[in-house]
């Protein structure tokens, strides 16, 4: 599971049906994909290859195994949070929009959207437009409140609600690693956008 929600979004471009895949592509197992249009299918494999290309990098990889000692295999989940932090706050940086503008337009097309959901997929729709998330990541509260969120829903002991610490303590750290690891993931986006 990756939640690293605004930079899937972000990564997909202008394109929303494309967005849209890559927004729900971890809640889509197997043969669910033929259940939706093509485009929506280019973007949950978009997704894959986005975190296919992430996983593998030596960046994340190291951001990872500075977790790792405390939360195990949530290091990985922790570092998508950290780093869509980090884009929410350098947002205008990279896109001509408000982080504000940008949520609010995605979240009109979401709530417009005519495709049939699961529960599932509806309630989680929900839950990111009522909450805000994608402007909740620009703040450490709000991304203390989205982890604690999630913390409740995972089987095992997760301690996400208290990860926000260790962001805290390496701030500068992890900062640059976002930095460094932003531009050469929005490269192999657009590259892969073309090849789909």
């Amino acid at each position: 599971m990756r939640v690293n929600f605004l930079a899937h979004v972000f990564l997909s471009g202008d394109n929303f049906p494309l967005a849209f895949g890559n927004l729900i592509a971890d809640q889509i197992k197997g043969k669910e994909i033929n259940n939706f249009p093509f485009e929506v299918q280019q973007g949950i494999y978009l997704h894959r290859a986005i975190d296919h290309f992430t996983d593998s990098h030596p960046i994340f990889k190291s951001c990872v195994t500075e977790l790792f000692p405390v939360y195990r295999h949530y290091s990985r989940v922790i570092v998508d949070m950290y780093f869509d932090h980090f884009l929410a706050l350098h947002w205008e940086a990279f896109h001509n929009l408000t982080l504000n503008e940008f949520s609010m337009d995605f979240y009109s097309k979401l709530k417009n959207y005519d495709i049939q959901l699961s529960d599932e997929l509806r309630r989680f729709i929900t839950a990111l437009i009522d909450y805000d998330w994608f402007e909740q990541y620009k703040s450490l509260d709000g991304l203390r409140a989205i982890m604690g969120q999630m913390d409740k829903r995972t089987r095992f002991d997760s301690n996400l609600a208290l990860s926000t610490n260790e962001l805290v303590e390496k701030y500068p750290y992890f900062e640059s690693q976002f930095l460094n690891f932003i531009k050469p993931l929005i490269a192999f986006s657009k590259l892969k956008t073309t090849q789909l």
